[in-house]
């Protein structure tokens, strides 16, 4: 069925009729318009930020199995803390879980670029680190990945920020930031069997 343009236009009018019929208060009309206005200019940031500034929701989702974490090669027990890479890169791996992030402690330098790569083994966890602009959402069953710098030395509590049961008060871990030609880079020990 198709509406021929006459009357669709007329139809058109007919709803401004009768929305102009309503009584509706002057100071109604413009707080509706204020809000209609507020609203407008929220969607107007979010989409100039997805357009021009290159703000997305992530589209490269890591997942992982949670419940096989320590069979995982990138993730076993020997390979979670301070690694460097063939490049050179920094990356650390950790693992949150009721109540604890492991490993417990790590030492890391200072102004250098350090990717964190964190999972879950059970339940929603948080990370934060205050006094910086560390702070993300471990979910289960996915990676969450960061890229940040400690811009000088000291000692840095690491904190879960997402209620994840009763002993999540206690769940806690300790970043010492090293000055750069102070820190030296983990030696990888050989698993068990192999020659040195």
């Amino acid at each position: 069925m198709q509406i021929e343009p006459s009357k669709g236009i007329n139809h058109l009018r007919d709803l401004y009729a009768q929305f102009n019929a309503i009584h509706i208060d002057q100071l109604e009309r413009r707080w509706i318009a204020i809000s209609l206005m507020v609203i407008g200019l929220f969607v107007g940031i979010i989409t100039i930020d997805a357009l021009f500034h290159g703000i997305n929701p992530p589209g490269k989702v890591e997942t992982i199995d949670s419940a096989s974490l320590h069979l995982s090669k990138e993730f076993a027990e020997d390979n979670l803390g301070v690694q460097v890479d063939e490049k050179g890169a920094i990356i650390i791996r950790m693992v949150a879980g009721r109540y604890s992030f492991f490993p417990k402690h790590i030492d890391v330098p200072a102004e250098t670029p350090l990717t964190f790569r964190w999972v879950s083994m059970d339940v929603l966890h948080g990370v934060h680190i205050p006094m910086t602009n560390m702070s993300t959402m471990i979910v289960p069953g996915y990676v969450a990945e960061i890229t940040t710098t400690f811009p000088k030395p000291g000692e840095y509590p690491l904190l879960c920020n997402e209620y994840c049961g009763l002993g999540h008060n206690h769940m806690w871990s300790n970043i010492s930031v090293i000055a750069k030609e102070d820190w030296k880079a983990p030696v990888k020990s050989p698993a068990k069997g192999e020659q040195q």
